[in-house]
């Protein structure tokens, strides 16, 4: 398990991180990679929502709608955090989660 820093660009608004497959969008793809999984805050590590929303999903106990929810409630923790927690120990790069 890894950690990525928060690059922050205020001008533009971005957060980005270095991924093997060079700086990435946190919201566009980190969000949406098979090896996040979670953003530290502080001393803690928030599990990735929208993992648990597709999980849900998948067993019959979700909705579209609850994963609409879980990419704004992404977005939330990556405003109040300051790093994601990766799984990508073989530096292979962004993969689909779904």
């Amino acid at each position: 398990m890894k950690t990525l820093e928060f690059v922050r660009d205020e001008k533009k608004g971005r957060v980005t991180v270095p991924c093997a497959d060079g700086p990435v969008s946190v919201t566009s793809k980190c969000a949406y990679c098979r090896h996040c999984t979670g953003i530290i805050l502080g001393k803690r590590t928030a599990p990735a929502p929208q993992k648990e929303a597709l999980d849900a999903i998948r067993s019959g106990r979700g909705s579209d709608d609850t994963l609409m929810n879980a990419a704004m409630m992404f977005n939330t923790l990556v405003r109040d955090g300051h790093a994601i927690a990766c799984d990508d120990d073989a530096n292979t790069g962004y993969a689909k989660l779904y």
